[in-house]
């Protein structure tokens, strides 16, 4: 599977990240095994968790995906891998009951727990790829930065990224890190995908101009984008179902982001480009994705192995001229936001 650098470290990674969202909550143990052997010996050396996962959230399931992928890890050989996980920042509160005032930051003490949580049930020694998953703006920089240039240097991190950051806290990052002599972030971990594509804008020019990696998430739009939502009842079992039929008001506004009228008319018309192409849905997603140049591996997650062997196949699948186009009209015809 071709590589790509991952800013301007050397750390290179496949162009495909399996990414664990779901491991523990609608993907069990031995499933998602699975699908970690198979994507290793597809090629894929990039995997991507979190400290906070599994996705839908339940108090109980906390840290139960590092767990998976650690008791998966503990057998194979180490530096075959690159593996990515996140501290939550500012962020954390929406998963789990009330830390102090509600969140926790990324200040020295909630950094350093994290990551020692994160190397015990992970099973290894260091992280390749440490992230921020939401930036701590009411906090600056400059605390951040230094604990994890810390990391760096006791071994335990060997590069950084940041996740869900914007253009302001892009270059501020970068700006302390120039000034201070800290480690930068090489990456940024953000939603983008054909109904998203918000990063287009300031954010990819950054990316070009800084030598950041962008790491798309939710390249799918969160399922949308296999046409699983154009029916006439939503389905049960999927993450947006279950927030719009049972979530509270936070949830239930975030699946109707993804899910609505545009974002369904999208992807009819989108499926129409697909069976041109002679592919799957899915596959037209990734593709549009890992053809951007400032990305060097898209994050897709699977919850069983008929998926992942779909998504496989995008490795050799290159969008033609015409579809780009095509998807371009689509896209100008069905702005972002959808809802």
């Amino acid at each position: 599977m071709k590589s790509n650098r991952l800013g301007t470290s050397g750390i290179t990674v496949s162009e495909l990240c399996l990414g664990t969202m779901t491991f523990g909550s609608s993907c069990d143990e031995a499933t998602a095994h699975k699908i970690m052997n198979r994507a290793y010996e597809a090629g894929i050396d990039f995997f991507d968790t979190a400290e906070i996962y599994p996705v839908p959230p339940k108090v109980e399931w906390l840290h139960q995906t590092e767990e998976i992928v650690g008791r998966w890890l503990k057998d194979k050989p180490r530096h075959s891998l690159i593996l990515a996980t996140k501290v939550s920042g500012a962020g954390h509160a929406w998963f789990v009951p009330p830390v102090r005032n509600g969140k926790t930051s990324l200040d020295r003490y909630h950094i350093r727990t994290a990551i020692e949580g994160s190397l015990r049930r992970l099973q290894t020694d260091y992280i390749d790829l440490y992230q921020t998953h939401w930036p701590d703006h009411d906090a600056g920089y400059e605390e951040t930065l230094e604990v994890l240039t810390e990391l760096i240097h006791e071994g335990k991190v060997r590069i950084i990224g940041s996740s869900n950051e914007t253009e302001w806290g892009t270059m501020k990052a970068n700006a302390v890190s120039e000034a201070k002599g800290f480690a930068r972030y090489q990456t940024i971990q953000n939603n983008f995908s054909i109904n998203n594509r918000r990063f287009e804008d300031a954010l990819a020019d950054i990316c070009r101009r800084e030598k950041i990696g962008l790491l798309p998430y939710s390249p799918l739009a969160g399922g949308v984008l296999t046409a699983k939502y154009n029916v006439d009842e939503l389905p049960d079992g999927i993450r947006f179902s279950h927030y719009i039929k049972n979530g509270d008001e936070r949830q239930k506004g975030m699946a109707r982001r993804f899910v609505n009228d545009k974002s369904l008319a999208t992807t009819l018309e989108l499926q129409a480009v697909a069976e041109k192409e002679g592919i799957k849905l899915p596959q037209l997603a990734l593709a549009w994705s890992k053809q951007h140049d400032y990305v060097p591996s898209t994050i897709f997650g699977v919850n069983n192995l008929e998926q992942l062997e779909e998504n496989l196949k995008v490795e050799d699948i290159a969008l033609s001229e015409d579809a780009l186009t095509e998807i371009d009209k689509i896209s100008e015809k069905y702005p972002y936001p959808m809802g």
